[in-house]
């Protein structure tokens, strides 16, 4: 018959392999919220940067920057309001949003307007172009610290999935569609269309997968999975 009481040995043992799971699970949460909110105010930061280069916005901020032509807000409320306002177009869709998701809303747009308070529009071209590469740099490695902190997809993104799961159509078709809509109709409201548009189109796909390997976060187990190859549910936040 075994004994009644666990032999103190046995005890501290337990005591100290539940302590560690503890701590392990304490440093896994912190390291996964240090990289959504540093994903998402660099993400902020690279937007400023791309829109004082002057060559051109990711598809999404063409839009947000006609907007603020158009209505004399800051792009930073402007991008706040529309990803609040796309939220309301996941309840027919039955998405629910994530802590990501809320922060997406509340923090890009934040960092954008401090970054663009502290930073004046390039003079020379050779600066233009240097903050067009850092902010398409810098943007695919907030998308990596964003997204491999795994709290869940953008406003814009889920609209997306649930556009996909909804319709039925691919990925790529919805999300096609979608940005060529953004980009048409914000650069008709007066929003930067260049070159810094198409090499933020070519580069952040590859930008993205690089830092997701990079920024991955190992599982409580030790574990890390992330996507081998490019991935239909790759997902950026914007």
């Amino acid at each position: 018959m075994e004994p009644l009481l666990k032999p103190q040995g046995d005890m501290k043992q337990a005591t100290t392999t539940t302590g560690g799971h503890l701590l392990s699970a304490h440093g896994h949460l912190t390291r996964r919220l240090s990289q959504l909110y540093i994903g998402l105010t660099l993400y902020g930061v690279s937007s400023a940067l791309l829109v004082r280069s002057g060559l051109g916005l990711e598809p999404w901020n063409v839009l947000h920057q006609g907007l603020a032509e158009r209505t004399g807000l800051s792009m930073g409320i402007v991008l706040t309001v529309v990803g609040a306002t796309i939220l309301l177009l996941w309840i027919p869709l039955r998405q629910r949003p994530g802590l990501g998701t809320i922060s997406n809303v509340l923090v890009i747009g934040a960092a954008m307007d401090a970054t663009l308070a502290v930073t004046p529009d390039a003079r020379t071209m050779t600066a233009r172009i240097s903050l067009m590469v850092i902010g398409i740099v810098l943007n695919g490695a907030a998308t990596g610290l964003y997204i491999a902190a795994r709290f869940g997809p953008g406003p814009r993104d889920g609209l997306m999935t649930g556009l996909n799961r909804v319709t039925g159509l691919s990925i790529r078709l919805v999300r096609t569609a979608i940005e060529l809509t953004v980009v048409a109709t914000g650069f008709l409201l007066g929003g930067t269309v260049g070159v810094g548009t198409l090499l933020y189109a070519l580069a952040i796909g590859p930008l993205a997968q690089l830092f997701l390997r990079v920024f991955a976060v190992p599982s409580e187990s030790g574990s890390t999975v992330v996507a081998t190859g490019p991935s239909k549910r790759v997902i950026l936040p914007r």
